[in-house]
């Protein structure tokens, strides 16, 4: 190519020798590199990258393959290579001439290289967001979703990073952690009005830059162990659902770079994704503590052998995932100063299943709760009990047995009375199972509920059994549709004679599992009340082993 021409050529353009001499070079590549001049080696007149290059390139054979192009040839284009001139990146292409020398094209690809660089690190920065949203979501716990925040943040933003929890009480509570290292929690006894920005982080307020916070500033608290001398401070706040989620502090060394602009603004972005994980946690966690609480108080108590009577009883909710459901019972122990006085045992079913049944449920035994000072007389109770929730907003209705119990001469007396609920069923002695006669209306449906009460006894040994009509009517056997049904409920408690309470109750429920086989069914309640055996121990002849006497 006619060197006239190369001269006012756009590209810089340097030509030099086999020797490493340069032999020409326009007027754009002599603005670019002032020393490139004809008859100065190449050594002194590029870069070194570009020097290296030109004596790699001219030590090939001209026409050789490794030269780019063949013999018989006029010219032939080597590799590129790339490199710095100044603060601008280059491209150079060679040309290889027949006579040796080397066209070197100069092609400035600084901005395409700031352009993919900028696109890689988005791609980067776009896939650590996206993993960081799984990992800060994949777990409601807390206490697992501040650690995992604070990890991170320091693994990829910063040197270190603390997640400072929302004020509650004096102090702080901070999670900290190191690169590499493992999160700590610790209690803080500070404020956060020593650390520029982080009272305001923590009230949900934008950040303040980075360069307005002096790094020589930071309160030993926020510098972790083995640190070193902080460089640079970044505060942000975690923005949560509608309430500030904490803040987040990132830290980097004095041997680091300073946090730029963009890197502030990146971790704006990290933060608000882990300040939506933090708040979801956080708000799971104090719905988890009030759904504790309430079901506490909707849960069947664990019942025990009151004033010489037994009692036993078992629940199972009608879903497995569920805790609490329609059926309910509750054993109202007489006063301990109270000789004589009954012990109050309530057995219920609400209409429905689920938590809506369970809230009726527990607003059913805390109105039975207020009426035990009426308990002897079960008619008004249930009277009363009906009043309240016809008069309530919930529309359901509930089938009742109330059983008051007093242990009288080694014996058990009882009065039973039924609201619309399956009668109670008397395991004699000798197995004989006695359906007890009485019978009532339902509460919660009707203007007046009415009801008839009986009274029986049990002898020691002998039981009597409370049950919802979850047992009977829970589908299984070998076919999976056929009903456990009355039949096979008698027949069971006739082989519970003389068990104690618990043995009955836990065998019922084992036989209504076995029946079921984890299929749909509903709400179950049992509870056996039981007459004690007054046994002893006593020797046949004096020697032998002994015998159990009633």
């Amino acid at each position: 190519m006619k060197r006239s021409v190369l001269r006012v050529a756009p590209y810089p353009v340097l030509v030099a020798d086999a020797h490493g001499v340069v032999r020409f070079v326009n007027d754009t590549a002599s603005a670019l590199l002032p020393r490139a001049r004809p008859g100065v080696r190449v050594t002194r007149a590029v870069p070194e990258w570009l020097a290296t290059a030109h004596r790699d390139l001219s030590r090939v054979p001209a026409g050789s393959p490794a030269g780019g192009g063949s013999a018989g040839t006029g010219s032939s284009a080597g590799p590129a290579v790339r490199g710095q001139i100044g603060e601008r990146s280059f491209e150079a292409h060679p040309t290889c001439e027949e006579s040796g020398e080397v066209m070197w094209w100069l092609v400035d690809d600084t901005d395409h290289l700031l352009a993919r660089t900028a696109l890689r690190m988005e791609r980067e920065r776009t896939a650590f967001l996206g993993d960081a949203s799984n990992a800060l979501l994949s777990s409601l716990n807390l206490d697992r979703c501040t650690a995992t925040t604070a990890r991170l943040a320091a693994g990829h933003l910063a040197g270190a990073a603390l997640v400072i929890e929302p004020p509650a009480g004096r102090g702080l509570a901070v999670v900290s952690c190191t690169r590499g290292g493992e999160p700590v929690r610790r209690q803080v006894g500070a404020g956060p009005d020593l650390v520029p920005g982080l009272a305001e982080a923590l009230q949900g307020f934008p950040p303040v830059p980075s360069r307005w916070i002096d790094p020589a500033a930071a309160p030993d608290w926020m510098v972790p162990e083995d640190f070193g001398t902080v460089g640079s401070i970044v505060v942000t706040p975690l923005p949560g659902h509608g309430v500030p989620a904490g803040a987040l502090v990132l830290l980097r060394g004095a041997g680091e770079a300073p946090f730029t602009e963009n890197e502030e603004v990146f971790a704006r972005l990290f933060a608000a994704r882990a300040g939506a994980a933090l708040s979801a946690a956080r708000l799971y966690a104090e719905q988890s503590s009030i759904t504790e609480t309430l079901m506490r108080e909707l849960l069947p108590p664990v019942l025990h052998d009151v004033s010489g009577v037994e009692f036993a009883g078992a629940y199972r909710p009608a879903a497995e995932s569920e805790r609490v459901g329609g059926d309910f019972y509750d054993v109202h122990p007489a006063p301990a100063d109270a000789e004589g006085q009954e012990s109050l045992v309530i057995l219920g079913d609400v209409c429905g299943k689920g938590l809506e049944a369970a809230v009726l449920t527990g607003k059913i035994r805390n109105t039975l709760h207020a009426l035990l000072p009426m308990a002897d007389d079960h008619q008004r109770v249930l009277s009363l009990l009906n009043g309240a929730l016809l008069n309530s907003h919930h529309t359901r209705f509930a089938t009742l047995v109330l059983a008051s119990a007093v242990r009288h001469a080694g014996s058990v007396r009882l009065r039973l009375t039924s609201a619309g609920h399956p009668a109670p069923l008397i395991v004699r002695g000798d197995g004989h199972v006695e359906e007890v006669r009485t019978r009532g209306t339902l509460v919660g449906a009707l203007p007046e509920a009415t009801a008839v009460t009986v009274e029986a006894s049990l002898a020691p040994g002998e039981t009597c059994v409370l049950f919802t009509d979850g047992i009977t009517e829970a589908k299984g056997g070998p076919l999976g549709g056929d009903l456990y049904g009355d039949e096979r409920l008698h027949g069971a408690l006739s082989r519970c004679a003389g068990m104690p309470a618990s043995a009955v109750v836990e065998h019922i429920q084992m036989l209504a599992s076995q029946w079921v086989r984890g299929g749909r069914h509903d709400d179950m309640a049992v509870v056996a009340i039981t007459a004690p055996r007054n046994n002893h121990l006593s020797a046949v002849g004096g020697r032998g082993p002994g015998r159990f006497t009633a």
